[in-house]
């Protein structure tokens, strides 16, 4: 059957490997922290202003996503500090697309010139943060590019003929940031690679499925026209809002499929540094539990936001980390 396709695979392994070939090539030609000064006091003060970078970056992660704020904080200091850098990234990137005013296509440029600046360069303290710590973890810029490009995709499509043309897109918002998330943990060889794609697709393919309503009431439907077609659902039924026999089938495939995308990016884990792989897992198997929120209301993803409780996510954590080890 066509929807259990998985030529996806192979292009957007391509793409991810070809971006680190292509940061080995040109790593040298790009360096970017603040420079050393004779001035003692200049020193301290740029070491409080990235303090203070590093520290809104922190802010605008609790504020926003609960779930990355604690598998985050179980990470070394300077690595939470870089991967909530990078959450703080993303997060700007799709308030520019989703809640920005004015002309989002220029904005969104502008704001990835502004993120290319050096740490000596920059003023806004998310672009501080984050160009500390892309070059402090030589963070490849083809991922940055890619990331772009993916959240740049919601100005212009908002339909998705196939799930191989939803994975793209998933790759572009998602996968990359696993990517880049990976070189701060650190990682041993290419094969860590194919694991943090399939893990970033399933996270983005469980917001799809959580978010189904919020994208409809947007004007967005990231769901696989042909896959709905499939299950004999159309966009008037999204419309309608009604959970039914169809919906339900079509909902227990695509959650099957993210399950299965988790269970295979999983052994990935085992390729990254030992300091990192707690904080990994957790982000992956708690968010894998909205899955489950969503079959104990009956698929309704309508009238209502999957979630998953704090003491839940504080009950689970034991258990990963023994599976973390």
């Amino acid at each position: 059957m066509i929807m259990n396709s998985t030529s996806w695979e192979p292009e957007l392994l391509r793409w991810a490997v070809e971006a680190i070939e292509h940061h080995h090539q040109r790593q040298n030609q790009h360096r970017g922290t603040f420079q050393d000064s004779n001035s003692n006091q200049s020193r301290q003060d740029r070491q409080n202003l990235m303090k203070r970078a590093y520290a809104e970056c922190q802010r605008i992660t609790a504020e926003n996503s609960r779930t990355f704020y604690l598998a985050s904080g179980l990470l070394g200091n300077e690595k939470r500090d870089a991967v909530r850098a990078l959450y703080a990234f993303c997060r700007v990137s799709d308030d520019l697309v989703d809640k920005a005013e004015g002309d989002r296509r220029k904005l969104l440029k502008d704001w990835f010139e502004a993120t290319h600046q050096d740490a000596s360069e920059a003023s806004d303290l998310v672009v501080l943060a984050w160009a500390d710590a892309r070059h402090r973890y030589q963070i490849p810029d083809c991922y940055v590019e890619q990331f772009m490009d993916g959240v740049g995709r919601d100005l212009a499509q908002t339909r998705y003929e196939t799930f191989d043309d939803l994975a793209e897109y998933c790759y572009g918002v998602a996968s990359t940031v696993g990517l880049m998330s990976m070189h701060i943990i650190g990682y041993s060889g290419f094969d860590a690679v194919g694991y943090a794609i399939k893990l970033g697709i399933a996270l983005q393919l469980t917001n799809i499925l959580r978010d189904v309503g919020e994208d409809w009431r947007a004007g967005r439907v990231y769901l696989p026209t042909q896959e709905l077609a499939f299950f004999g659902l159309t966009e008037a039924d999204i419309d309608q809002a009604q959970v039914t026999d169809r919906w339900r089938s079509f909902m227990k495939f695509q959650i099957n499929r993210a399950r299965q995308l988790y269970a295979e990016s999983l052994p990935g884990i085992a390729r990254l540094n030992r300091d990192g792989r707690f904080a990994i897992a957790a982000a992956g198997l708690l968010y894998q539990e909205i899955l489950k929120d969503i079959e104990a209301h009956d698929y309704d993803v309508f009238n209502r936001r999957a979630h998953l409780s704090a003491i839940r996510k504080i009950f689970m954590l034991p258990k990963i980390w023994l599976q973390s080890r």
